[in-house]
This record gives structure tokens, sequence and C-alpha cells, in this order.
């Protein structure tokens, strides 16, 4: 909605001439002729006519279907601050709009003594326009691609959530024949990681599905792979300290082994010290 409000502003006067230019080329009994109008402009939501008393006096004509139940309703709360003389036209500013959710502007136009509304979907009109770049059947494709590989991320992590309680459980009903400090590190792995893959999965949820915007949002991805490194290394961690106790107790001659994985954890922290530090003067500098 941001974005959308931004291209209105720094666009204002080029859409609001084109919306008068397209209201005044409507025909004159706009609900008598919905069907057409409807498949000309594809921005177009909602029409309907108010009366004088400002009462809707029409049923809401959607693209495919019509409401009655909103007739005689109450609109003079719309209409208080406008005042129009006989084909006179009135575009509301953004706002989203209660049935369909989209950002939308209302047009109003007097003909004699009837007022028709009309509710225009402002992410149709402004591709339209070509002020945004936008195509409904290819974001459909990428958001139902997003929703399906992060339900399986979400069923892996609450798998993984799921067997490391599993690992902890038996592990305390079963004290005298196991391995206790290598379960405890194996349900605290697989814990964390199940939170990771979790984490990514509502990360994509969010900012691709759910709360998608139509610009590109700067550093996001660096935002979202930062998170999943952090919580990876705290599994590696977690995993290195687990083989140094095993090496400790059982083997010394794999000390050398367990250095060498210590290094490389070292490494990865000192990497994604670096990383945050890129991304953060970088976001400094804009």
């Amino acid at each position: 909605m941001k974005k959308i409000v931004q291209i209105f502003k720094k666009d204002q006067a080029y859409i609001v001439s084109h919306i008068r230019g397209i209201v005044g080329a409507l025909p004159r009994n706009l609900l008598k002729d919905s069907k057409s109008i409807f498949k000309k402009y594809k921005y177009i939501d909602i029409m309907y006519s108010v009366d004088s008393n400002y009462k809707q006096n029409s049923p809401s004509i959607y693209k495919n279907k019509s409401i009655a139940e909103s007739i005689d309703s109450d609109k003079s709360q719309y209409f208080s601050n406008i005042d129009l003389k006989d084909n006179d036209v009135f575009i509301s500013s953004p706002y989203i709009h209660h049935t369909s959710g989209n950002p939308s502007i209302s047009v109003v136009q007097r003909i004699g003594d009837v007022y028709y509304v009309i509710d225009i979907n402002m992410v149709l009109l402004f591709e339209e326009l070509k002020l945004i770049e936008y195509n409904s059947i290819h974001e459909k494709t990428i958001k139902l691609v997003y929703i399906f590989g992060s339900s399986i991320l979400g069923f892996i992590s609450l798998s993984l959530i799921g067997y490391g309680a599993y690992v902890l459980f038996a592990l305390m009903f079963s004290l005298g024949g196991s391995d206790f400090l290598h379960d405890v590190f194996k349900s605290i792995v697989a814990v964390t990681i199940g939170l990771a893959m979790f984490d990514l999965s509502r990360q994509i949820i969010e900012q691709e599905v759910l709360f998608k915007s139509f610009h590109k949002e700067k550093n996001r991805e660096f935002k979202i792979l930062g998170k999943f490194l952090v919580s990876i290394i705290i599994a590696l961690s977690i995993e290195t300290l687990m083989v140094v106790f095993k090496i400790v107790l059982d083997d010394y001659t794999n000390m050398l082994s367990a250095f060498y994985l210590l290094i490389g954890t070292t490494i990865m922290f000192v990497g994604l010290a670096y990383f945050q530090k890129t991304v953060t003067s970088a976001k400094a500098d804009e």
C-alpha cells in the first residue's frame, strides 16, 4: 500500500487526468451497461448508484455478481465533504477496500440527482498505465510455489522438532541403556535446526506471500539469509561441542580432528560477522 500511495502522489496529475477521461467516455447510464464496462476496463471492481438523499438505490454490481443487500444503506458519511454539480467528478484518496482488500480509489460522478460510484483497483490501474510491472497470473504462480515450498520446509522443521522431543523423552525413560551425552546433543541439534528451518519458512511466507509489496525491499534477502545462518552456526557449534566431548571421553587420538572442526566453526563465525558488518554498512550509506 505504501508503494501504491507513493506512485499515486508522484503521478497524481497523470492518473487523475486518465480517470477523468475514462469517466467522461463511459455510457451515461453506467449500471445498464455494466457488463461492457467491466469487460473493457479490467481495473473497475464495483459500481453502484446513490440518490440525492445519499442512500444507495441500486445493487452493488461486481464483475461476476450483483449484491442487493446494500440497497437503501446510508452513504451520507462518504458524501459529507463532497459538493458536486451536474456531471462533476470526484476522485477519492487511496484506501484499502473493505471487501476486496485491494488498494483502491473511489470515483463519484453526479448525473442529474444521481451519484454514480465506481471503485477502482489501483494495482490493475497502475499496471494498465505502465506505472508498475505486475502480472496477476505470474504473481499467483510464484505465490503458489512459495506456499508449497515453505509448507514443505515447515513440515520438515516440525518433524525435526518432534524428533528432538522424541529423543529427549526416550532418553528420560531409558537412562541405563543410552549414551546420555550423545542423545542430549542429538536432541538439541535437531530442535535447533528445526527452529532455523521454521524461521526460514516463516520468513518466506511473510515476505513473498502475505506482505509482499510491488517494490523489492533492499537487503531483504540478506536479512533472511543472516537469520538462517545464525541458527545454522548455533547448531554447528553445538555439534562441535558434542564431538569434542565425545573425543575427550573416548579417544584423545582424534583431538586434532576436533581442533579442525573448531577452527572451521570459528571461521564461519568470523564470516558471519563480516557479512553482518558489510550489510549494516551498506544500509547506513544509503
